[in-house]
């Protein structure tokens, strides 16, 4: 597990967003366990606070499920990893627009820029 955080947003986001990037890569598959709330802040050096406000927002969003505060799984549901990849792939394209526009790079340059190098 790589994660780092970073000081522009709150960890807890932060984790939310690393656990879905699994998801979608395949890396943590439907119905896959994830490391318990001390289990998970003792490895990425975060106070257990911080993981179960993540893990909250992540039941809350149908993204895990968890079984009598035992053990938390990876949604089954295909429709909301669909969903989970959608949405990464829109922050991602919305972040990089904002980021070429604002160097005032046109649309044909930035086509024929992805084009040679993805």
């Amino acid at each position: 597990m790589k994660f780092s955080p970073n000081d522009k947003e709150p960890v807890y986001i932060q984790i939310i967003r690393y656990i879905k990037q699994q998801i979608v890569i395949g890396e943590l598959k439907p119905g896959d366990a994830i490391l318990s709330r001390r289990e998970m802040a003792v490895k990425i050096k975060v106070n257990v606070n911080t993981v179960q406000k993540s893990y909250k927002e992540m039941e809350d969003m149908g993204i895990i499920t968890t079984l009598r505060n035992y053990q938390s799984n990876i949604t089954t549901d295909q429709q909301m990893i669909n969903n989970i990849r959608e949405e990464l792939i829109n922050e991602s394209m919305e972040s990089f627009m904002e980021n070429m526009k604002a160097i005032n790079v046109k649309k044909e340059e930035l086509i024929n820029l992805i084009n040679n190098r993805y």
